[in-house]
């Protein structure tokens, strides 16, 4: 499949820009709303935003239960920051009674780097999309606190005071960034994504 549909959840978030760069990858971007939006992607982008709002609104729009099962179908799924945190099985600061959509064997801290006004650029090697390293913008981002067996670290922040904290995992056809890829130039992360996306619709044809 050489050009894959990818959707973007369109209920909060820098949608447009996610479209952009799928767009740049080689792939269809399409927003998401409606559980038949989400029927006809090949994979699916989680973009940023604010995650209990995010998750009020899955369940609002009936997408939470249908998205947890195409997950579990092998639905390719990217989140970035609010979506790293949705992707989680187990959050930490959070309300007691949010709720995520899960798959990904990872414990996440919420709003580990601090309020929106210490948000902050770092230089993340992510050796998966080669050199130089990622410029990497981050908005009252989460980072990964533990991770199982499964999950393999991708880019870890590099220096200061959070140096060595995880910011990029993967499992299986599942991605995840602390930070947001789509505010840079950089598309190295996108295509990455929309790689994994063909990878796992050849596997499915063959």
């Amino acid at each position: 499949m050489s050009s894959p549909t990818v959707g973007v959840l369109a209920l909060q978030g820098d949608v447009r820009e996610h479209l952009r760069r799928i767009g740049s990858a080689g792939a269809t971007g399409i927003p998401v709303r409606r559980e038949d939006e989400l029927a006809g992607v090949d994979g699916l982008i989680l973009p940023g935003g604010e995650s209990t709002t995010i998750t009020k609104l899955l369940q609002r729009f009936g997408l939470m239960e249908p998205l947890r099962g195409r997950i579990r179908a092998g639905l390719p799924v990217y989140g970035s920051c609010a979506g790293m945190i949705l992707l989680a099985d187990r959050i930490l600061d959070a309300p007691p009674d949010q709720d995520t959509i899960g798959g990904m064997d990872v414990t996440v801290r919420r709003n580990a780097f601090g309020r929106q006004v210490e948000s902050f650029e770092n230089e993340v090697p992510i050796p998966a999309v080669g050199e130089p390293s990622f410029a990497a913008v981050f908005i009252r981002a989460p980072w990964v606190e533990q991770s199982g067996p499964e999950v393999e670290v991708l880019g870890r922040v590099n220096g200061g005071a959070a140096d060595g904290r995880v910011v990029a995992v993967r499992q299986g056809a599942l991605l995840a960034t602390s930070f947001h890829p789509e505010l840079t130039d950089d598309g190295r992360i996108h295509a990455l994504f929309v790689d994994m996306v063909r990878g796992v619709n050849k596997e499915e044809r063959s």
